[in-house]
């Protein structure tokens, strides 16, 4: 003990100022008690032992409290001017760096290529970068610039001062941004030797670092600028191909899906409401009677809407990734000539010899503003060539697992006159266990059909069958129409009378499982007796969260607002 004392007390003396001899101790300013001459005087120089000093690890040793030749005041000693210059100083980590910087526009060259900057340093950034006018004698120095508004400007590298480019800034106030931070844009030419000196000059910035994947978009979400449901929306619009799922995404970034889950969560909410006041004021307050059957029935409502929602044939999922459609049918019925057709290029080999599609070939393709991913398939017959055997095995399991399937049939092998007039259809055994009257069904090669009626008997195995002659083009136009038609009242996109409905609330997989989730808990809450309330409000409240979850909105206050909202208690 004598030993850390002795220790610790030359330490402290080491940091003392010096004092001249000639000069006296009374005369200089004192920071110790009035005792001067006792043992608390000499104590109070003396650091803390050091087993009970806190042990730092890593680079932080350099502010460690344990003696250094570097002169460093212990802990607990303040250090002078000149000390507190020369202290050591870490550069900050990138989870300390709050701005971050990306290129927001696609790589390449092009005209104008926006650089974004986004957190507390951005208007640093400005300052840094941004010359909006000539500085020189005479000049009137810069200001801050005024938010939401376009400047002309010269960027410039702020350790050379050298001119990057010319081009435009626009700086944008938290929290009215897209991040609900402060923003900066650049907007500078879009060619790579620009793009990378501008972004290397943000890079010279210590307060700034690249931003990762999606970040920008995750503070918009933390900030409350979106919900769960409008970055998704977000991101199926920057993807989106077809007409359809432009139109889905932009409602869905616009926050109508975010709206119609609020609506289900709220009514939830008001009848978790009606039961927690039966548990908090039913005893001794004058509570209605009627007011759990009350919450049955509005429960039971609910459970209507999200079932019906559940049971849309994954419209919404299918609209946004894509219509999976299998065309199979025999060798050498046109199933090739097909696809280019819907292509409009020759994406596939056609040639007479039977058998020439052994593998299966996909293409994305707008049909009806539709997303659809087509994959031909290899000719469906007994074959004993092990190639083309595997390509049959596929093209059956693709069959199986596609949303929709298209046969094409060459109509002079499959097409025969009845006693009636019409011509009946006779399938390939080797098909017949793949179709069924949601199949769809396109009649090839109707030119070498003989000349007379090519009316079809009303007994097909096919709701929908088109004719038309992929060689000549006759009734191709007619098939497309039908086609389109067909898909897009298959998936609800036109009612009866060609207007559109409704547009679907599921659009990803994980909206469903929370909604089968909601569904789940409501029905554990119908199954309820009375007499257990408190399990059946607990029912509810899981229930208002899996649907929170869905758009990241979970708030249990709701329940407490809703209850003093509609019901005046202390009557």
């Amino acid at each position: 003990m004598s030993g850390r004392l002795a220790l610790g007390s030359r330490t402290a003396c080491a940091r003392r100022p010096y004092i001249p001899r000639h000069m006296s101790t009374s005369s200089l300013p004192s920071r110790n008690p009035p005792t001067k001459n006792g043992p608390e005087h000499r104590l109070a120089h003396i650091q803390t032992p050091l087993r009970h000093q806190p042990l730092v690890l890593g680079p932080h040793r350099l502010y460690g409290t344990s003696p250094s030749p570097s002169g460093r005041a212990p802990e607990g000693v303040s250090a002078g001017p000149a000390e507190r210059d020369t202290e050591p100083q870490l550069p900050p980590s990138d989870a300390q760096k709050r701005t971050i910087y990306a290129l927001s526009t696609p790589p390449g060259k092009a005209g104008v290529a926006v650089i974004r900057v986004s957190g507390p340093d951005a208007l640093n950034v400005w300052k840094e970068l941004v010359q909006t006018r000539a500085r020189g004698k005479g000049k009137a120095p810069e200001r801050d610039p005024e938010p939401w508004k376009m400047y002309r400007c010269r960027v410039i590298h702020p350790v050379t001062n050298e001119v990057l480019d010319d081009g435009l800034a626009v700086f944008f106030k938290g929290p009215r941004s897209f991040t609900t931070e402060d923003v900066l844009e650049l907007h500078v030419h879009s060619g790579r030797a620009i793009i990378s000196s501008v972004l290397g000059a943000i890079a010279c910035l210590p307060f700034c670092r690249p931003a990762e994947r999606g970040e920008f978009t995750r503070r918009a979400f933390e900030g409350g600028r979106l919900d769960l449901t409008q970055v998704e929306g977000l991101r199926d619009l920057i993807d989106a191909e077809t007409e359809t799922q432009r139109k889905l995404a932009l409602r869905t970034a616009e926050g109508a899906t975010r709206a119609r889950l609020e609506l289900l969560r709220n009514e939830i909410i008001q009848c978790m409401a009606l039961v927690e006041a039966l548990i908090d004021f039913g005893e001794g307050e004058d509570i209605e009677d009627g007011v759990y059957e009350l919450a049955r029935e509005r429960v039971l409502k609910l459970r209507e809407t999200i079932a019906y929602h559940l049971s849309d044939n994954r419209k919404g999922e299918i609209m946004r990734s894509g219509i999976r459609l299998a065309i199979f049918g025999p060798p050498n019925a046109g199933k090739s000539s097909l696809l280019n057709f819907l292509a409009q290029r020759e994406a596939a080999i056609v040639t007479p010899v039977p058998g020439t599609t052994r593998d299966i070939l996909e293409l994305s393709l707008d049909i009806g503003g539709l997303p659809v991913i087509i994959a031909d398939t290899a000719g469906l017959r007994k074959t004993e060539d092990v190639v083309e055997k595997i390509g049959v095995e596929r093209a059956e399991q693709l069959v199986e697992s596609a949303d929709v399937s298209l046969c094409v049939l060459p109509a002079p092998d499959v097409l025969s006159p009845s006693a009636d007039g019409t011509l009946d259809l006779r399938l390939p055994p080797t098909l017949a266990p793949l179709v069924n009257e949601d199949t769809l069904m396109l009649l090839n090669k109707t030119d070498l059909l003989p000349s007379g009626n090519h009316t079809l008997s009303k007994a097909l195995p096919s709701k929908v069958v088109w004719q038309a002659s992929l060689s000549t083009g006759a009734g191709t136009q007619e098939f497309l129409r039908g086609f389109a038609q067909a898909l897009q009242h298959r998936y609800n996109l036109l009612d009866e009378h060609g207007s559109r409905p409704e547009e679907p609330l599921i659009t990803h997989a994980r909206h469903r499982v929370h909604l089968e989730n909601a569904l789940r808990f409501l029905d554990a809450f119908l199954d309820t007796p009375p007499e257990e309330v408190v399990v059946a409000a607990e029912e509810l409240r899981y229930a208002a969260q899996a649907i929170g979850k869905v758009s990241g909105l979970i708030d249990v206050e709701d329940i407490l607002d809703a209850v003093f909202r509609d019901f005046c208690i202390g009557k």
